[in-house]
């Protein structure tokens, strides 16, 4: 789906965060980085995925990652769906796309036998010096830390 593969500078990439704070790629110089897109907040799937994070949050602090989750929802919407699963990261709010263009992961998708186009789920490990590390392209939303932590 992405045109970006590993070794692959990651975009630059700002937007505001739930707060409604500028969050920028140069915030995070230093650290491992985990930029994952999802479709929609408060969604099954998007709950499970964010939650799973949540519940591991420590463990991947422990190896250094910091976490930001993008999607085409609102600052406002970014702030309930933080508030209500008391989520600990950061949550961008990219309402014109720009992010998830550059980042490649919107396209044509199929549910219910229906194609329209949307955001695929898709999760980018940025490593210290901003290089594309690792791409998970088939995001298991319940287990989601142990294919970011893996080694495969």
């Amino acid at each position: 789906m992405t045109h970006l593969k590993i070794g692959d500078k990651a975009p630059y990439f700002e937007g505001n965060d739930q707060n409604g704070k500028l969050v920028t790629l140069d915030d995070f110089q230093g650290h491992k980085l985990v930029v994952y897109f999802y479709p929609k907040d408060n969604t099954p799937g998007c709950t499970n995925q964010a939650c799973n994070l949540r519940d591991n949050f420590s463990e991947l602090r422990a190896q250094n990652y910091q976490i930001v989750g993008i999607s085409a929802d609102s600052v406002k919407s970014h702030k309930r769906f933080e508030q209500k699963y008391k989520l600990p990261f950061t949550l961008i709010a990219d309402e014109n796309k720009k992010i998830i263009h550059d980042y490649g992961v919107w396209g044509e998708k199929k549910f219910m036998g229906r194609k329209f186009q949307g955001i695929h789920r898709i999760t980018f490990l940025i490593d210290k010096d901003g290089n594309i590390e690792k791409i998970i392209d088939r995001v298991k939303t319940k287990n989601h830390t142990e294919q970011i932590l893996s080694q495969d």
